[in-house]
């Protein structure tokens, strides 16, 4: 598992390739985020692009959940985007849609993002 993070219009773009699991370095991800999220004060929603993640498990789920805790607690929200066919069931079967925002594309949940910041 590989994770990029960068800024763009205010709001933090994690983009993650590969498993998102507990073999496949889940926990490294929450680990990378939070220190990332530490040095970037400016941001308060996240976006995370899970277009090349192409299995998650519970350890996955949790890391997006750690991740949320972080970024409501700056008074912003998770976007998710890009749900291959595999996660997207995990996600429906354990009703994570409920949690997170899921998009297509990087760009509409940016948008999605910044409109809350206007509101």
């Amino acid at each position: 598992m590989r994770v990029t993070f960068q800024a763009k219009d205010r709001v933090g773009v994690a983009t993650v390739n590969g498993a998102l699991t507990f073999v496949g370095g889940a926990d490294s991800f929450r680990e990378q985020f939070i220190a990332w999220w530490q040095g970037a004060p400016e941001v308060s929603n996240v976006v995370v692009n899970l277009t090349k993640v192409d299995i998650l498990d519970s350890s996955g789920l949790s890391a997006l959940i750690s991740l949320l805790k972080c970024v409501s607690g700056r008074g912003g929200d998770v976007k998710i985007v890009g749900l291959q066919k595999k996660v997207r069931m995990v996600f429906e079967i354990m009703r994570v849609y409920k949690v997170f925002d899921v998009f297509d594309t990087e760009g509409e949940a940016i948008h999605a993002c910044n409109g809350a910041l206007r509101a």
